[in-house]
């Protein structure tokens, strides 16, 4: 990966300089939550509201990144203050699912990996049985959500749990024990097969029949519809792919990584804000600006993996970041979100949001950019 210009070094000095500052006024006055989105400016706190939420691990990984970058014990304890209340969920099976990577690798692995505490090992190994446990044989895919409504899920999978396999991984490396390796692999793979189309273009839900593992249609999910492009799954999948092959080292997942990138790299608009979709219809003005942090992100990852192509990926990166930072961040601190503009979902009213994992991957990705980040997934 090519040397940042001293131009680009200084966007990325001034910018990790507003994270930090921000962050520590808002940090300090939001003690003991765990926050997913803004109201009037302030963060809520999903801990009380939905203490099983998909998101409620990414808080964590702020705060942890945060003391990495500061050393201000003050994020050290507001992390590990994240990890204990996630017990709740560990301890209430239909709020376990996929999503398990999300929780416990940006808070208990990371915690054990730095300081050795054995409750975060208990926990994170908990975290990893039970996700493993999802496993289908006959479909080899990792079942997505519970059945918490009318709808029958029990096939369905979802790209985003790409994201969640560092989980496994992990498990696997700290108990040697392969099994934990093989069920991400063998997911890997099958979202490699059935997920990635042609083009490179990814679908957001596969439903395969649980009993026979055969392949019944995809949903658009949380895009525009069947077929088309939601760009935070394009996300998960260039990051996912990936991660999946730092972990394994194994080359059909770094090239599915490659041609999910190359797809979003011709699709992004020229103006680099970041729609819900990248087939929503032309005269829909629909942003979703967590999409563009997280791109940014896995770009990075793969410019690391793929020198030979590192530059036009860190480009983009660079163009991602650099827009959301002039167009789309909040840097004072009377509100408590950096990222604006962020969606939940192309269909629902979750539009023109804050979300934590849109200020995360963005502070993420800077930090790497900075050759400071703390390696969560």
């Amino acid at each position: 990966m090519r040397q940042l210009s001293a131009e680009e070094k200084k966007w990325v000095e001034e910018t990790v300089k507003k994270i930090r500052e921000k962050m520590t006024v808002v940090v300090d006055r939001n003690r003991g939550i765990i926050p997913y989105t803004t109201v009037d400016g302030r963060f809520d706190d999903k801990s009380k509201d939905d203490p099983c939420w998909w998101t409620n691990g990414f808080w964590g990984g702020i705060l942890w990144q945060l003391y990495v970058l500061t050393g201000n014990e003050m994020f050290r304890q507001e992390a590990i203050g994240v990890e204990e209340k996630l017990d709740y969920n560990l301890m209430n099976a239909q709020g376990l699912d996929h999503d398990n990577g999300f929780k416990w690798l940006p808070t208990s692995v990371v915690r054990y990996k730095r300081e050795r505490n054995k409750e975060s090992l208990n926990r994170a190994l908990l975290a990893a049985n039970n996700m493993a446990g999802r496993f289908n044989i006959a479909g080899n895919f990792i079942r997505a959500w519970n059945n918490w409504d009318e709808v029958d899920r029990r096939g369905f999978a979802i790209i985003d749990c790409m994201m969640n396999l560092p989980l496994l991984y992990w498990a696997s490396e700290e108990t040697t024990d392969p099994r934990f390796k093989l069920i991400a692999r063998a997911h890997a793979d099958a979202a490699r097969q059935t997920f990635v189309r042609e083009d490179g273009s990814v679908n957001h839900i596969v439903v395969f029949d649980p009993f026979t593992g055969d392949v019944l249609g995809s949903l658009g999910g949380q895009g525009y519809g069947e077929g088309s492009s939601w760009t935070r799954g394009q996300s998960w999948g260039i990051y996912g792919f990936a991660l999946s092959y730092h972990y394994t080292g194994e080359k059909r997942f770094l090239d599915t990584s490659k041609k999910i990138a190359d797809y979003v790299l011709s699709a992004i608009p020229e103006n680099y804000l970041v729609p819900i979709d990248y087939r929503q219809p032309k005269e829909v003005n629909l942003e979703d600006s967590t999409a563009a942090a997280i791109t940014a992100s896995g770009l990075i990852e793969l410019a690391t993996q793929l020198p030979e192509d590192a530059d036009k990926y860190l480009d983009a990166a660079l163009k991602l970041l650099m827009t959301l930072d002039e167009k789309r961040c909040s840097w004072g601190t009377e509100t408590d979100n950096i990222l604006n503009n962020c969606a939940v979902d192309y269909h629902g009213d979750g539009h023109n949001m804050s979300i934590i994992y849109g200020d995360y991957y963005f502070i993420e990705a800077v930090m790497s950019l900075a050759g400071k980040a703390l390696r969560i997934f």
